[in-house]
């Protein structure tokens, strides 16, 4: 009888002791997703929520391959991004896409989250060239407000990581924190962006052209990479002003600063520096490269005429300064006096382009 209590003593502290390893090993999975809660709650910026995503998510969570597609359908993430001069080439796992559609028959079955084999004709628009191909998948559709705003996908090379029939609980958790943070980062830089922005025509204001480019000049020196600069000044505007009124005014300032930003790369940038002129810096173009683009921009301003809401159809034209950054430029020479004599030099061309009879565009001489 004491050998048969003896062994079962022995039984239960093994099972005692076995219970315990689980419950510490659980309480520490639990310790890492609060952490990783945690984390993406706290992420303050895009940048630092996107780091999250791709760097601490797969190794807190034993993955080999994380990728986050986002519904961009008018390109507003990205061109606000791209203006807040947010590196998005260095996340090639972050996808963008114009519609749920491309992702083929996925967008049909992505009403919940998805477990199981990796299939390339069903899984592969959320695993492009040359992002590594998983045995194991789970995407998770992010929903806000009833809406689709995009999908988390987690891959493994375990093909029996991921199976239809294990639990999602935390990855429904996770996919909810994932999706209010990217609404919540993308709402705050929405926020900066409009801060930087001309509430008129939409396109950037005085203050973002300056801090731009002393970021570009600083750039170019660095790397001996082209700027140009485009200064554009809209014809006989006090005219329209005059005669029609400040309403026709408006309406014309936001739809030449429509025409010219059709014109112009995600990587350039435009604003309106004040009254009717407006600036381009256009990014790793040489001179006659920023003349064709002047070109265009005239020629995409001058040869429609504006409607305006009254009915009138107004004959606008524009003359273009053009300068490019002097290559001779010495480490110590300061960023802003360095932006300040650039842009002189494009002023200097539009007033010699005014003079010259306007529209037209003219490049200021080496």
């Amino acid at each position: 009888m004491s050998n048969q209590l003896t062994v079962e003593n022995v039984q239960l502290r093994r099972d005692l002791s076995l219970l315990l390893q689980q419950a510490r090993r659980n309480e520490e999975i639990m310790r890492r997703h609060q952490r990783l809660d945690l984390q993406f709650i706290g992420a303050s910026s895009f940048l630092e929520l996107i780091e999250t995503v791709f760097r601490t998510l797969p190794s807190s969570s034993d993955l080999d391959v994380v990728t986050l597609a986002l519904l961009d359908p008018q390109y507003d993430i990205r061109r606000i991004l791209a203006e807040l001069r947010i590196p998005l080439s260095d996340f090639p796992h972050l996808l963008f896409f114009q519609e749920a559609d491309e992702w083929g028959e996925l967008r049909e079955h992505l009403r919940k989250t998805e477990l199981g084999v990796y299939s390339q004709q069903r899984h592969g628009a959320m695993f492009p060239e040359p992002i590594t191909l998983p045995a194991s998948v789970a995407i998770i559709p992010l929903i806000r407000n009833h809406q689709l705003i995009g999908a988390l996908s987690l891959g493994s090379r375990d093909r029996s990581r991921f199976t239809g029939g294990m639990a999602s609980d935390f990855i429904e958790h996770l996919a909810s924190i994932v999706a209010i943070c990217i609404e919540n980062v993308i709402n705050g830089e929405r926020l900066k962006h409009i801060g930087l922005t001309d509430p008129l025509t939409g396109v950037n204001n005085r203050r973002y052209l300056e801090r731009r480019m002393q970021e570009e000049i600083g750039r170019s020196r660095r790397q001996g990479a082209s700027l140009s600069c485009l200064y554009i000044d809209i014809d006989f505007f006090k005219k329209i002003n005059d005669s029609i009124g400040h309403q026709a005014g408006d309406e014309v300032l936001r739809e030449v600063a429509a025409r010219i930003k059709a014109e112009l790369r995600l990587s350039d940038a435009l604003g309106r520096f004040g009254g009717e002129e407006f600036i381009v810096l256009l990014v790793d173009a040489a001179l006659p490269d920023a003349v064709m683009v002047a070109e265009r921009i005239r020629a995409g301003v001058g040869e429609t005429p504006i409607a305006i809401s009254s009915g009138e159809q107004l004959n606008v034209t524009v003359s273009i300064g053009v300068a490019m950054l002097d290559s001779v430029v010495t480490a110590a020479e300061d960023l802003e006096s360095i932006g300040q004599s650039f842009l002189a030099r494009a002023d200097q061309a539009l007033y010699q382009a005014k003079a010259d009879g306007r529209d037209r565009v003219v490049a200021a001489a080496d």
